[in-house]
């Protein structure tokens, strides 16, 4: 019997994608507006909080053609451009987007990693000829991403090093053939193209290599003496141009997708009538729980898919507000759900997932019910009032890190984590009620910079009977203009005992307007 000689392994294929400005493309698709077009026409950056005050994450066309770049100030962009319109960035969601990206864009080979913060890199190692080659296969996934409203660099190299050169400083959709010199087409790239820190960057830059060729066609041994301390693949520019030209391995964190806990029931019969929809309802919870028990995960979040024998397809979701399995609460979120259910001729499939699922531990259940109780009331009561009254009606105020008191405050989900303590601020005695607005009152007192005497508040004077302050609270300098004043609160309270926290705005001789303004900002207790 003869044996079939083994056939040679295809020589390896690293597909770099870059999205060139993904955080804005995330917002334009959560806004629903196109390129250019409505609030993506006017000038628009996201931001981040440092310790210098915001910066800016991201820009748009408009904010980048007005001055405006990232990691600039936010005072020096609007310096620049007055009526720049800011958003808070979200760094957590733009990686949970690249990383269903990731997922997405295994149609065009066997596995993909991130390339964070903004790229992928996809192995298409001996699959082109399935897309009618490499350079069809690059417009596929060019115009795959332009479709999905992302604009998007890709370019394919035998190692990821390369790829992402070209992706970054190269054309676009740049191919080296296997067997190429990548140096031919990879010469002439900036030395910032092997992924180099900054400073190191820059320290090239100064012994006058600029260029990929450059490092090059130097003797090794210079370059090593000088960087033979650097560990770190981002330190050691011979360690990354080794890398480059498949000299040696760089290892690739692939993104396996884990998938959502689904049960669903293939109806024998289509059913038209409610009551027979709210048992296989019934029953799919119950099947949900014991597979969310054996993962030991709760679900967070519910997809019902219901197929209609006209081939319509239903869905209704629900997200609760803390883990759950408990089949008789999942059924009475969706019993609300299910009564503008039109089944037409029938329903003959019926589908139930859970895409969102969190941790939750085994749990020994009570024969009064105990668990009921004093296990998930809290988040039952608050499942039941979400489906009622919306999303986005039931929220709860959690501390921000801001020292007025109008911004000391958010709004989140009812039951997400608190801040942690390094977010918050340590105040001095707040009162129980703050308005939403200062109301403002004329205040007589003894000297400009005293202690207030005596006050008139809607239509009624109080004397005031004992003061404490000021607490004086400096404005936010790096979002406020400079005209913005100081403020002195005080804790005052009146001859009847009721006490006030009122506050002057500016002080006398500041520069910043006329007479200081007395306001009230809350009441205690």
């Amino acid at each position: 019997m003869t044996v079939p000689p083994l056939l040679p392994n295809p020589p390896r294929r690293i597909m770099a994608v870059w999205f060139t400005g993904l955080a804005i493309d995330r917002w334009r698709l959560a806004e629903g507006c196109a390129p250019g077009q409505g609030q993506d026409a006017e000038p628009f950056v996201l931001i981040e909080d440092t310790a210098h005050g915001p910066r800016i994450a991201a820009a748009n066309h408009a904010a980048v053609a007005a001055g405006a770049a990232p990691s600039m100030r936010l005072t020096d962009a609007r310096t620049l451009c007055p009526t720049l319109a800011v958003r808070p960035a979200d760094p957590a969601g733009d990686f949970a987007f690249l990383e269903n990206l990731a997922l997405w864009a295994q149609r065009w080979g066997p596995w993909s990693a991130l390339d964070p913060p903004d790229g992928l890199l996809v192995d298409t190692t001996g699959v082109a000829h399935l897309f009618g080659g490499e350079h069809a296969l690059l417009a596929d996934a060019a115009g795959a991403f332009a479709r999905r409203g992302l604009a998007a660099r890709v370019s394919l190299a035998p190692t990821a090093g390369a790829a992402w050169a070209l992706a970054h400083f190269g054309p676009n959709a740049a191919i080296i053939a296997s067997g190429e010199d990548p140096m031919i087409a990879l010469g002439d790239l900036p030395a910032a193209a092997l992924r180099l820190d900054g400073e190191v960057i820059v320290l090239l830059r100064r012994l006058g290599l600029k260029r990929l060729g450059d490092l090059h066609d130097q003797p090794r041994d210079a370059l090593a003496r000088r960087f033979r301390n650097r560990r770190s693949a981002a330190a050691n520019p011979l360690l990354r141009l080794d890398q480059l030209l498949g000299r040696l391995p760089e290892p690739l964190l692939p993104v396996i997708g884990v998938p959502a806990p689904m049960v669903q029931r293939r109806l024998m019969e289509p059913i038209r009538h409610r009551t027979l929809l709210d048992q296989v309802v019934t029953d799919l919870a119950g099947d949900m729980a014991r597979l969310l028990e054996g993962l030991a995960q709760g679900a967070r979040r519910l997809e019902l898919g219901m197929w209609k024998v006209d081939g319509d397809v239903l869905i209704r979701r629900l997200e609760m507000a803390a883990a759950t399995r408990d089949p008789a609460h999942v059924c009475r979120l969706f019993a609300s759900r299910l009564d503008d259910l039109d089944a037409g001729f029938g329903i003959e499939l019926v589908r139930l997932r859970a895409p969102w699922t969190e941790p939750l531990v085994l749990e020994q259940a009570d024969l009064d019910d105990a668990a009921e109780r004093h296990g998930t009331s809290l988040a039952a009561c608050i499942d039941r009032l979400t489906v009622r009254l919306g999303s986005d009606a039931i929220r709860r105020p959690v501390p921000y890190a801001s020292h007025l008191p109008e911004r000391a405050q958010r709004w989140s989900p009812p039951l997400n984590p608190l801040p942690s303590s390094q977010e918050e601020l340590a105040f001095h005695h707040r009162p129980l009620k703050i308005f939403d607005k200062a109301e403002i009152v004329s205040v007589i007192y003894e000297t400009p910079d005293g202690l207030p005497r005596r006050f008139r508040w809607r239509g009624e004077v109080h004397e005031i009977a004992r003061a404490e302050g000021p607490e004086r609270i400096a404005p936010e300098w790096w979002r406020e203009r400079s005209t913005v004043r100081l403020r002195d609160y005080y804790r005052i309270e009146d001859n009847l005992g009721r006490r006030y926290w009122i506050y002057r705005h500016g002080v006398i001789g500041d520069g910043r307007g006329g007479a200081p303004e007395w306001f009230i900002q809350g009441l205690f207790a």
